[in-house]
């Protein structure tokens, strides 16, 4: 009979607790049909992400560890977890914003029995239901799940972690003990892969079991924390291994570059220690928040009848403690970090709900009514908060101020148009779309996802923020898109510019829409773009260089423009490079000497599509090139190779008659820019320099990317290089050799770039940056004993340069030796 009350009880709360899921989703998926607005900044962003593993998912090869390491390293500065799993509910409802946000069915029906179990575990399943039900109603929570966000995820997984470690830890049968060691380790390994903020939620729980474990000398406990740790590393390690180097930079940019920019208060203030707390009506509602305080307050005070349901005081004390541990933890973790943000704290809020849960229990006798009283004003609050309900604003205001979240019924953006309207405009190439307006709607990142959705063929690029940046740009995109009326965060020398592409000659006013809000977006292409595809009506069996178009006379000390007409079959032509060499008259064409070189892919490697093996395009490239260093004066011509970046098929490609002659007296003549695979070559050789090289480089290479949006010619750059060394190796040996170790580098292939390394050390062995950047490529590689071997004879040479000493640390700390290591970095901190 018992068994039987015990089962039907049972039943009764799953079914509750599917009626709460049900209802949640169900409210979601109303709003989300009505919402015409368009995912902004972050939300494009991560759902960017999970397109690209959507496709990477398409033709996984499990068994090859270079698809691993490509498919860690689509994202490097947030763990995939939030992007793999809405790549699978895409790949079953189909791709776009709604679709990813099924993945809620998922993380909703998580946090509810995440929390259902809290509340049993600690106090009784009333609590854990009331708590499971409050958690849902709250409005930073209802909020948030309506975008395509980390922090949903994020504070489902984290309080599932804690969920297992509570089980965990009131578990008194062993065998469950370390099922749960597992189970919780799993978990944890999830949670990393999410955020790695799940650590300010879980460090006070896990610290205060290890020292409480230890003090009691339950070495077993111990035990099963430690092989909980060793579970979940093999979830994460592989993404932290392979994307660690970023983690640095994701600090800095995620912490103190916002915090400045946003104005949060210092640590050293009071405000900052009380920013979460003063944000709690808002996060959680006022209805919510004193209702449950008030009949916890009665109840102490013993205003209510003796509770049925019988809670040992010491359960509810020890429960109520483990709660504290890491409610106040977490709160004091996240209040001393400087960059605030009420998202931040979210996972904290499921844990808060199980304290009101039990408060609204309280409510007892006659005044029980106030439970349900209570949980029908949230959920009308919830309703008015997310639906625009004529005269309810008051109602919202008063009781929850300042989180209504509506849908947007109105007009939709016209970012889809925009996208056609690029796409049709140049059909056969990547759109790579310099945007200047920075609103909710129109920004880089929004364009950039509806680009990809697009089948990856526009791209939407953010301007720089510095002068010098905004004159580079001017002259590297072909596209731009602009915005009367309100930006929102462009730069005032944005929007200048801006204010100037209505009178540039050099540029089109493709196409122009009205907003809702009467603004207009305009969409701007170059006249003389840097590369133009037009197909032609017969078929050509090899590439072909129709033409070459340069000055007769030209100073080396300057770009010298230039302009290629190419025709070819479409593969042919999107997979090759073509090896450009200019080389004084007259010498022996079987042995000649590169005075300098001009390799690309050809339309740069920006074709886009698929077309028939017979279709032939011509490809008209505009751009400049500069020698790599003062060339002599006199007749220079051309030598150009073609070489097949698939097959490795290569052959001669008959040139023009075109001579030019180099007059270093000349003056600089009117040029487009330098391809970035020449920019890279150039500034490639500050490697040499050292740690003022790098500073250079990479102040560059961040641009560079800006303007090639797939990062091809990096690809480009190593695959000519590559040839040309191997065939070549008596040309500028040195310079070519730079020019591979920095693109190996900046595509993260520590194996290529270990090995290019090894050759720059043979051509150049006094050089001590040679060995430490073979020392660095090691650590980053997670070989500590070759990256010190490697550095000696760096440390030999130069002893005293502070940034080997760290590198010599970070080996030691990676092989275990931490007095070693903390000797060597402890004076550089």
């Amino acid at each position: 009979m018992l068994r039987k009350k015990f089962s039907a009880s049972q039943v009764r709360i799953w079914i509750i607790l599917g009626l709460i899921w049900l209802g949640s989703n169900l409210c979601d998926r109303l709003w989300l049909s009505l919402d015409h607005s368009l995912p902004a900044w972050d939300q494009s962003n991560h759902l960017t992400k999970s397109l690209q593993y959507y496709y990477s998912l398409n033709s996984p090869e499990i068994f090859n560890g270079e698809w691993w390491r490509s498919f860690w390293m689509l994202s490097t500065k947030y763990p995939p977890i939030t992007y793999i799993i809405g790549a699978f509910f895409q790949k079953i409802f189909g791709l776009g914003n709604d679709q990813a946000l099924l993945s809620n069915l998922l993380y909703n029906g998580i946090l509810i029995v995440s929390v259902y179990i809290i509340g049993k575990t600690l106090l009784n399943p009333k609590v854990g239901l009331w708590s499971a039900g409050l958690t849902l109603l709250f409005p930073r929570l209802y909020q948030t799940r309506l975008q395509f966000l980390l922090d949903t995820p994020l504070m489902v997984l984290t309080v599932a972690c804690f969920c297992c470690l509570t089980v965990w830890k009131y578990e008194n049968n062993r065998q469950k003990q370390w099922l749960w060691t597992i189970i919780f380790g799993v978990g944890w390994g999830l949670a990393l892969l999410t955020k790695q903020s799940v650590m300010f939620f879980l460090f006070t729980p896990l610290v205060w079991l290890a020292i409480s474990y230890l003090w009691q000398k339950k070495w077993e406990r111990i035990l099963q924390l430690w092989v909980s740790f060793l579970v979940s590393s093999l979830l994460w390690f592989p993404w932290y291994r392979t994307n660690w180097i970023y983690l640095f930079s994701t600090v800095q940019n995620s912490n103190a570059i916002p915090a400045t920019y946003e104005g949060d208060p210092p640590l050293n203030t009071i405000a900052a220690w009380t920013y979460y707390w003063q944000d709690l009506p808002l996060a959680v509602g006022w209805v919510l928040l004193l209702v449950p305080g008030v009949g916890l307050l009665l109840h102490l005070l013993g205003k209510f009848p003796k509770d049925k349901d019988n809670i040992e005081n010491k359960k509810v004390i020890e429960s109520m403690k483990w709660l504290g541990v890491y409610f106040v933890g977490s709160y004091l973790i996240c209040s001393a970090i400087f960059n605030k943000d009420t998202r931040y704290i979210m996972s904290y809020l499921p844990i808060l709900a199980v304290f009101l849960g039990y408060g609204l229990t309280r409510w007892r006798g006659k005044w029980q009514p106030v439970r349900w009283i209570t949980v029908l004003l949230a959920i009308v609050v919830m309703i008015t908060n997310l639906f625009p309900i004529p005269r309810t604003e008051k109602f919202s205001l008063f009781l929850s101020p300042g989180v209504a979240f509506r849908p947007s019924l109105g007009q939709e953006i016209p970012v889809k148009d925009i996208i056609e309207t690029a796409q049709e405009t140049t059909p056969y190439q990547i759109v790579n779309l310099g945007v200047i307006a920075n609103t909710d709607n129109i920004n880089h990142n929004t364009i950039n996802y509806y680009g990809q959705l697009a089948n990856f063929q526009v791209y939407g690029r953010e301007l720089g923020n510095k002068e010098e940046y905004i004159e580079q740009d001017s002259v590297s995109f072909d596209w731009f898109l602009s915005k009367t009326g309100d930006n929102g965060f462009a730069r005032e020398n944005q929007l200048k510019f801006a204010d100037t592409l209505n009178n540039n000659p050099d540029f089109n006013l493709i196409e122009t829409w009205k907003m809702p809000d009467q603004s207009l977006v305009k969409l701007y292409h170059r006249k003389q773009a840097s590369v133009k595809i037009q197909p032609i009506t017969k078929s050509v069996d090899k590439i072909r260089l129709d033409r070459v178009i340069i000055p007769q006379q030209a100073s080396s000390n300057y770009p010298i423009p230039i302009t290629y007409e190419w025709s070819g079959n479409w593969q042919e032509l999107q997979n090759g490079l073509v090896l450009l060499s200019w080389y004084p008259e007259g010498i022996n064409n079987n042995n000649y000497q590169v005075a300098w070189i001009h390799d690309h892919g050809i339309g740069e490697g920006m074709l886009w599509g698929n077309f028939p093996d017979n279709q032939g395009f011509k490809v008209t490239e505009t751009m400049a090139m500069l020698p790599t260093q003062t060339i002599k004066n006199g007749n220079y011509s051309l030598r150009v190779m073609y070489l097949n970046r698939q097959t490795n098929e290569s052959y001669l490609i008959p040139v023009p008659d075109v001579t030019l002659t180099i007059n270093n007296s000349l003056n600089s003549l009117p040029s487009p820019q330098l391809d970035l695979g020449t920019q890279l070559r150039n500034v490639s050789i500050n490697l040499g320099e050292g740690i003022s090289g790098l500073d250079t480089i990479f102040s560059k290479v961040g641009r560079f990317n800006q303007y090639d949006p797939i990062q091809d010619y990096l690809k480009q750059i190593e695959i000519a290089l590559k040839y040309r060394l191997d065939h070549y190796p008596q040309n500028h040996q040195l310079n070519w050799t730079y020019g591979l170790v920095l693109s190996q580098v900046l595509q993260e292939d520590p194996q290529e770039a270990i090995a290019a390394l090894k050759q720059l050390i043979n051509i150049a062995p006094n050089n001590p940056y040679h060995h430490a950047y073979l020392a660095f490529v090691y650590l980053y590689n997670w070989q500590p004993n070759a990256a010190e071997k490697a550095l000696k004879p760096a440390l030999e040479m130069q002893p005293n340069i502070q940034e080997f000493k760290a590198l010599e640390g970070i080996s030691k700390l990676m092989q275990g030796n931490f007095i070693k290591g903390w000797q060597l970095l402890s004076p550089i901190l």
